[in-house]
């Protein structure tokens, strides 16, 4: 045991913990202005936040604490725990604004759709790790692979939450391209995407989604109602400048203009009150991660870490880059949060599980 604990000192990736904490500290200072103006029972928000990251350390403490070569062995249970929590959502969440997506645990929400982006990662780089393929992958090749993702996939857009369902599809996508996809069949991929658009617009997106999708397009015709979020966020983005109006300072914000401010649209508080180079900062905190991440892949010293280690970078990627394009009005709203920004439990705990996951491959990329 000693060995252990001198070798997890030794080799402790602290890079990756100074950034991570970078994000955490700078999310929860923003939280607290963000729902200073906010109606009383948001107002504690940041406390909650707290908890939840000290939670979310605290699993990620536990995760470092296990060679993750015993994660590859329970992938599948675990995946398999996860599709019978999301069918469970159907029978016991509560249906909240159209959907069910949250159990109630205590005075606490569950989203298990959240945690499964990792469970889908691990279950993916179990199989990765145990193909022998080397050479380029073909459709056929994505067959296994496609139903790992298509089963959990299925089950978030019938709650329906189109944001974590396209999340889960990219972290795919990125972890198959990155794994040596050939050319070929991604383009082929891409033709059926775009050939199906038609029926994904009529049959599968809800009335409201497809009013998201043509407030993007024309951000001004319904400015006071379905575009508003949107607006409000560019207008709260472009008013910081480049010093910002300083802490506590967002007018957008403090007049209570802006919504969701504690989940989906952190990003415009923090843009409004710090300015050009306060965003400068949070955008190369989550660029050093992702491509810290990738580092920690190309270094991995088995596939499957590697896998877990480019899944977990998409994860951060894309969450990071969809919740920034929204919020800046370049695409719709979807209801993405920016990781460890954001307010939620659910969300806090899965990215600090990603993060267990990345530095567990990191300090054991020497042990073997």
């Amino acid at each position: 045991m000693p060995t252990i604990g001198k070798g997890l000192r030794d080799n402790f990736d602290w890079p990756l913990f100074v950034t991570v904490a970078a994000v955490a500290v700078i999310g929860v200072t923003n939280l607290y202005s963000a729902t200073s103006a906010a109606r009383e029972a948001l107002q504690d928000l940041y406390i909650q936040q707290i908890y939840w990251l000290t939670l979310g350390a605290g699993v990620a403490v536990l995760i470092v604490a296990i060679d993750y070569r015993h994660f590859e062995r329970f992938g599948y249970a675990a995946y398999g725990v996860g599709i019978v929590l999301l069918v469970l959502v159907f029978l016991l969440a509560p249906e909240i604004r159209g959907s069910q997506r949250w159990f109630r645990v205590g005075g606490f929400s569950l989203q298990p759709s959240e945690i499964m982006k990792i469970l889908v990662i691990v279950a993916l780089a179990k199989y990765l790790h145990n193909d022998p393929k080397t050479d380029g992958r073909t459709l056929k090749d994505l067959v296994i692979p496609g139903m790992i993702l298509a089963v959990p996939m299925g089950l978030i857009l019938a709650q329906p939450d189109l944001g974590t369902a396209l999340i889960v599809a990219f972290i795919f996508g990125s972890v198959m391209l990155l794994t040596n996809l050939k050319i070929r069949s991604l383009l082929t991929l891409l033709a059926v995407f775009v050939a199906s658009a038609p029926l994904t617009w009529t049959y599968l997106l809800k009335d409201y989604q497809r009013e998201r999708v043509t407030t993007f397009l024309n951000p001004e015709a319904d400015i006071l109602d379905s575009g508003w979020h949107a607006h409000q966020s560019m207008v709260a983005i472009g008013s910081g400048g480049f010093w910002g109006k300083g802490f506590m300072q967002s007018t957008q914000n403090q007049h209570r203009f802006l919504p969701d401010q504690q989940t989906d649209f952190p990003f415009p508080v923090w843009a409004e009150e710090q300015g050009f180079l306060g965003v400068l900062l949070l955008f190369f905190l989550y660029v050093f991660l992702i491509l810290w991440g990738l580092k920690i892949a190309s270094q991995a010293k088995d596939r499957f870490g590697a896998v877990v280690a480019v899944g977990v970078s998409a994860f951060f990627f894309w969450h990071t880059l969809i919740n920034l394009s929204m919020v800046s009005g370049i695409a719709p709203v979807v209801g993405v949060t920016l990781p460890l920004f954001s307010y939620g439990g659910s969300s806090v705990l899965t990215s600090m599980m990603g993060i267990g996951l990345l530095m567990n491959v990191s300090i054991r990329r020497f042990s073997f």
